[in-house]
């Protein structure tokens, strides 16, 4: 393969054309515009706005465009047609990229033109955007499988006509890097104009393809936010900027820190949710779960990331589950500044583990609850939870029985109420009036996160006969068990004040 990369490589950004012929998505003129100031503002030089002859709203968006000022240039998609070259000249487009097939398929099947009428529709397109001042880059569309040598007829009949940059697309994604990277060097031994390469997705390699193309001398890489595009979708703009930055020590205008916002702006605007594994941008794509890995992060962050997550705009996530190591807990410990007796912590960790064991995904704010509980319990307890038993249903009286160690000595109690929730608190009000007299003054419970098997939190404020009021919190996925936790968890504060 030929290692011949450029020091400089111009990024093409089709997010807004080719990104919005991703299935189910549209994008009306003031969100193209939001999108077209956040590429500009990321640094794109190019930004292909759409395709002017597709509809008015399109060449609305060429002109709304036009009167920002952006410093990149605002390209418009045309057939090599004059007049869908026409469209993108009276919509104020400064750059056209024409195109047309060129492989065996698209001429037989799709245009059903000979080589020679596709030649000259190609060469009168530039011609004609040329004559009007304009930039231009032509596309043989099916770049890589069209023979090599009408390519190279193609490419250099439209650099006599004075192209500005010629683009080799993989159209349907199916070549691969060593064949791309053969492909650009043969063609740079004729062409002398920049070369560009658009890349689709549909066997995973347009990252890939790109960088081989890259690393054979191409100038440009069209590619798009998050990869959206048809089918599979396109390169990557995120992925192949750091590529670039990294492994290539290639300059690109990117201004590297924006990348997530940008990212998460055309997410949101076209309603394509990336996975969370998505390389440079998704949630995950700094999460660190295993012990292992946390403990080579905290260490030092090269252990287990190829880049910081801040060149990126991105941060760094410690997440909490059954293959949680002690060092991560210390370490989320420390973020909320919460400090816990070794007892505590123990308590904490085996919680933790016990809800990964179950399925359960631990967020931040399911661990600080979790943590604050455990921190906010008496180290003393007079009153220790044994045992509950409830049983609930349209045609049944809700009744709760539970089973307590007070000073030492096992005491049961069942009681009703109008609900699981109701019963269990009169049982155990019940049986702790033996030991102290209380009143539940107030109760509060709520979800943390969303979804069915989010936690509860409980906090609660109790009062006995003189008055002392004492505060209760306590979580756990069952409503029931964080109710009685956190009204055990003040009742044990009133009887430490009575001491």
């Amino acid at each position: 393969m030929t290692f011949n990369p450029p020091s400089d490589v111009m990024i093409y950004d089709t997010t807004l054309r080719d990104g919005e012929q991703t299935p189910g998505v549209t994008i009306t003129t003031d969100e193209k515009i939001t999108i077209a100031e956040k590429l500009d503002k990321l640094g794109v030089d190019v930004i292909e706005l759409g395709f002017p002859a597709a509809s008015l709203g399109e060449q609305k968006t060429f002109k709304e465009a036009s009167k920002l000022g952006l410093n990149a240039q605002i390209s418009g998609l045309a057939r090599a047609l004059t007049k869908d070259i026409d469209k993108a000249i009276d919509a104020d487009a400064d750059y056209i990229h024409t195109f047309i097939g060129t492989s065996p398929l698209h001429r037989d099947y799709k245009l059903k033109m000979s080589k020679e009428e596709i030649l000259d529709k190609a060469v009168t397109a530039v011609e004609y955007i040329k004559d009007h001042g304009i930039i231009a880059e032509f596309s043989c569309e099916d770049a890589t499988r069209t023979e090599l040598d009408y390519l190279l007829k193609v490419f250099g009949a439209v650099q006599d006509a004075k192209v500005d940059k010629i683009n080799v697309p993989d159209t349907v994604g199916v070549t691969r890097p060593g064949k791309m990277n053969e492909l650009i060097t043969n063609l740079r031994q004729e062409i002398n104009v920049p070369i560009s390469v658009h890349c689709h997705n549909d066997f995973g390699l347009a990252v890939a393809n790109t960088l081989a193309a890259i690393e054979a001398g191409a100038k440009q890489a069209q590619c798009t936010i998050n990869g959206l595009g048809e089918r599979a979708g396109n390169a990557s703009l995120e992925e192949i900027v750091m590529s670039l930055h990294k492994f290539y020590d290639i300059n690109t205008n990117i201004n590297s820190k924006l990348l997530v916002n940008t990212s998460e702006t055309v997410s949101r605007i076209t309603g394509v949710k990336m996975p969370p594994n998505k390389a440079i941008v998704g949630e995950n794509a700094f999460a660190h779960e295993a012990g292992i890995h946390v403990q080579g992060i905290l260490a030092n962050s090269e252990t287990y990331e190829a880049l910081n997550p801040e060149e990126v705009g991105h941060k760094r996530r410690i997440v909490l589950g059954k293959l949680t190591g002690a060092n991560a807990v210390r370490a989320k410990l420390d973020e909320y500044n919460i400090k816990l007796n070794d007892e505590q912590f123990n308590t904490l960790f085996r919680k933790i583990k016990s809800l990964g064991d179950a399925g359960k995904t631990i967020t931040d704010l399911d661990f600080r609850s979790i943590a604050e509980a455990i921190q906010g319990k008496p180290t003393e307890e007079r009153i220790k939870l044994c045992g509950i038993s409830v049983m609930t249903g349209d045609s049944t009286l809700p009744t709760a029985t539970v089973k307590l160690d007070l000073d030492g000595e096992i005491k049961y109690r069942a009681e009703t109420g109008v609900g699981p929730v109701d019963a269990a608190l009169n049982a155990i009000q019940s049986l702790i009036n033996e030991v102290v007299h209380i009143e539940l003054e107030e109760y509060h419970i709520e979800a943390i996160t969303g979804g069915t098997n989010a936690l509860g939190e409980v906090f609660v404020i109790t009062v006995d006969e003189n008055g002392n009021k004492a505060t209760g919190r306590a979580t756990d996925e069952d409503i029931v068990k964080a109710s009685i936790d956190a009204i055990l968890s003040s009742t044990n504060k009133l009887l430490m004040l009575r001491n």
